[in-house]
């Protein structure tokens, strides 16, 4: 046996994407990591050992313009370049070389955190250092910190720091939340074992297991959905053990959960209700993925009324989305549906005093253990949520090592400092703004080649007949005065529009009616109906259209998407499946979609010019959409023309990086593995070829240049100071999309 210490800023144990996120953002910010994960591969539950997808903010296109970026929005784009079919090995690798790129990450794999030495009274622990065994090397490894971060999912390592935890459910009361038990018991969301099937091209027979359950006998295939041909996470409801203590019966569990599996398999095969004579397993996971043990206690506990109040918390740092999503205690063999869901009318966000212990003083957390309530964990466990709640974490650490205060220190009184850090990584935080002193691109003037100041989508390809109501989004700077709708009418009728707003500004279905109009629509074929409909709400914003259903109306939607505008359709979901969903009450977001519409808006045109798109869109401090796409758009780039942007100051001024983050469309719902794909490895609207140019000696000179590029985020270091009074980012080309599109410039001296 070998002994070995191992000294660096951070420790962060569990290497799922919580941890990965967490590890990266404290080694890009300067700090040394130690990244230790028990495990073989990183990844956690999504990795190709228990293989679920990664879900987050988006709800599977539930909440517009909501996928992470930072760090997990890196991940998700490089996947969908590398591995559009979704392998769960090629995700591996994702995961890793995300990691293996950062000099300043130590990576321990096979790595078993056991042991914790933490000093200091109940109230003020500290702790000194955690020792893990790496298996398969018999190595005995101790880690030695300023900070650490427990992302192990179960909290072992708090838990044996002594810090402060909760198990299963809280009261009604305490937190007063309508979804919670009257009484505090210690249920949990059980456990899941996935397995994977594949048509071998000629017949397969099955015999199953001694322990194969017989299913028959059990109310599983009258209560759930089972088809020959499915598999993965469309089995996500294999569920068991929230009546157990999910860590300590683990292996109970996980043999509970294989008997399970193999006898839905024998049921398929063998039963004769199904074809799948040629059908056979391809893989079955080893290990439960658990959703729920410890959520540790911070200086605030997250709960249901922050989420669906959309709770704008002074210290937020990362948002969530998924819906609240809690599951019977019997898991597959409950009698009612596998799982309930509430939503919030958008995206929740969730403050850093949930990531850190109330009582061990340089202890974080990141993951299902944060300090949430039962209830509102049932939203931010999905894993997407857990990386940009771990990008925070990691980002927090990092800061705390540099200023040498702990976690509730920093809360008290740095939080800006840590919320404009984060911004200037690209993370994934909704509503805050850049004030970045050291920006030089906020003392500049913004100026472009073109901007896109007519809004229309003109180019038809093909019919929606209007059975139900429709919606569409339009960003309106600074008013809405009227507009052209393209449609086709069997018989004159008359065509209700209406406009609303959508309240708060990260939320996207409609809130309060602003206007209403009754049109006359004369008999004839793809007219444009011009719509005399007028809003002049004082501040720049989206605008939600509806045009109410008229079953002599067609309406056109058209191939060419327009960044800021989205098309909805409005399906009444029936009184019995919303029951099933959110206990009956109302949801907009369940009320207004737009999957099956994708990226073709209804043909229309807006009268007048538009500021939405202008230059100064680059430096108003705003890197996601809020309120505003927040973006630069150009005129389309016809017959090959280059467009630019540019930054001009009164002086010239010091250059050394230039940070350009580019719209990748984060409306587009990206998932790891294999629930869909998009029609493209890249977002079109991505800028491929690009150059910058300073005005040096009387002329453009090309200071940095880039091509094929398919990032969002982009940091370009120049290897020595240059002097300069304009700038200027050059785009030569897209991925696809029609025209040139620049979110932020940010220039460092």
């Amino acid at each position: 046996m070998r002994d070995e210490t191992v000294q660096t800023d951070i420790t962060v144990i569990g290497g799922g994407l919580a941890g990965v996120c967490a590890a990266v953002a404290a080694a890009r910010l300067g700090r040394t990591v130690a990244l230790v994960h028990n495990r073989a591969v990183l990844g956690g539950n999504s990795s190709s050992e228990v293989r679920v997808w990664v879900c987050g903010a988006t709800s599977h296109g539930k909440n517009r313009y909501a996928r992470e970026s930072g760090i997990m929005g890196e991940m998700f784009a490089e996947n969908q370049y590398r591995n559009p079919d979704g392998n769960p090995y090629l995700w591996d690798l994702v995961v890793l070389e995300t990691v293996k790129a950062e000099p300043n990450i130590r990576l321990f794999l096979n790595t078993d955190v056991h042991e914790t030495e933490a000093t200091g009274p109940e109230e003020e622990r500290r702790i000194a250092s955690v020792t893990g065994w790496m298996m398969g090397s018999e190595r005995r490894i101790r880690f030695e910190s300023a900070f650490f971060l427990d992302c192990t999912g179960d909290g072992l390592v708090g838990f044996l720091a002594g810090a402060r935890y909760r198990i299963g459910r809280e009261a009604k009361h305490e937190y007063g939340e309508e979804w919670a038990p009257d009484t505090a018991d210690d249920i949990t969301l059980g456990s899941t074992i996935l397995f994977y099937t594949k048509d071998a091209g000629h017949p397969v027979r099955f015999v199953p297991p001694s322990f194969a359950k017989d299913i028959a006998k059990t109310s599983i295939p009258m209560r759930r959905v089972i088809r020959s041909g499915d598999s993965g996470c469309h089995y996500w409801w294999i569920e068991w053990g929230g009546e157990l203590d999910t860590v300590h019966d683990n292996e109970r569990i996980r043999d509970e959960l294989w008997s399970a599996i193999y006898g839905i398999w024998d049921y398929i095969k063998n039963s004769g209700r199904f074809e799948a004579e040629r059908m056979t397993l391809e893989w079955v996971g080893a290990l439960p993925g658990k959703r729920e043990y410890r959520r540790f206690v911070g200086d605030y506990v997250l709960n249901q009324r922050d989420i669906m109040r959309q709770e704008p918390f002074a210290d937020r740092i990362a948002f969530g989305g998924w819906s609240i999503d809690l599951h019977p205690p019997q898991g597959m063999y409950a009698g009612e549906s596998g799982s309930k869901h509430m939503y919030a009318d958008g995206v929740y966000h969730i403050p850093f005093r949930s990531l850190y212990s109330a009582n061990v003083a340089n202890l974080l957390f990141a993951g299902r253990n944060i300090s949430a309530s039962h209830v509102a964990f049932g939203t931010t466990r999905v894993m997407a949520t857990c990386a940009v709640i771990g990008e925070a974490a990691g980002s927090g650490a990092a800061l705390c090592a540099e200023l040498g205060m702990t976690p509730s220190e920093l809360a008290q009184g740095r939080m800006t400092e840590l919320q404009q850090l984060m911004l200037k990584q690209d993370a994934s935080i909704i509503g805050l703004r850049s004030e970045d002193a050291a920006d030089l691109a906020r003392q500049a003037k913004a100026e472009a080649s073109s901007a896109l100041r007519r809004l229309a989508a003109e180019e038809a390809d093909s019919e929606y007949p209007l059975a139900s109501d429709v919606g569409q989004l339009i960003p309106i700077d600074p008013k809405l005065n009227g507009l052209e709708l393209l449609l086709s009418a069997s018989e004159p009728t008359a065509l209700q529009v209406e406009v609303w707003d959508t309240g708060r500004a990260e939320n996207y279905v409609p809130r309060a009616r602003k206007a209403e109009v009754l049109v006359n629509v004369p008999n004839g074929e793809k007219q444009w109906l011009p719509i005399p409909i007028a809003w002049e709400p004082g501040e720049a914003q989206n605008a939600f259209l509806i045009v109410r259903a008229n079953d002599r109306i067609t309406l056109y939607p058209s191939a060419s998407p327009v960044t800021g505008v989205l098309p909805f359709y409005s399906d009444q979901v029936d009184e019995q499946a919303r029951g099933s969903i959110t206990d009956g009450k109302p949801q907009p977001l369940l009320d207004w979609e737009m999957n099956r519409m994708g990226r073709r808006p209804f043909c229309f045109r807006i009268a007048g010019e538009s500021n939405v798109f202008a230059a100064e869109r680059i430096v108003d401090g705003y890197h996601r959409p809020y309120g505003q796409p927040h973006l630069w758009v150009s005129e389309p780039m016809q017959d090959g023309r280059e467009e630019w942007v540019s930054l001009t100051w009164a002086e010239p001024v010091s250059i050394r990086e230039i940070r350009l983050t580019f719209n990748d469309d984060l409306n587009e719902d990206l998932i790891n593995l294999h629930h869909h794909r998009t029609p493209f490895d890249v977002m079109p609207e991505l800028v491929k070829d690009y150059r910058i140019e300073a005005w040096q000696e009387a002329s453009w000179r090309t200071i940095a240049a880039e091509r094929n590029n398919r990032k969002r985020h982009r940091v370009h270091r120049l290897p020595k100071p240059i002097e300069a009074s304009r700038l200027r980012v050059v785009v030569e080309s897209t991925n696809g999309g029609k025209r040139a599109e620049i979110v932020e410039v940010r220039v460092y001296g």
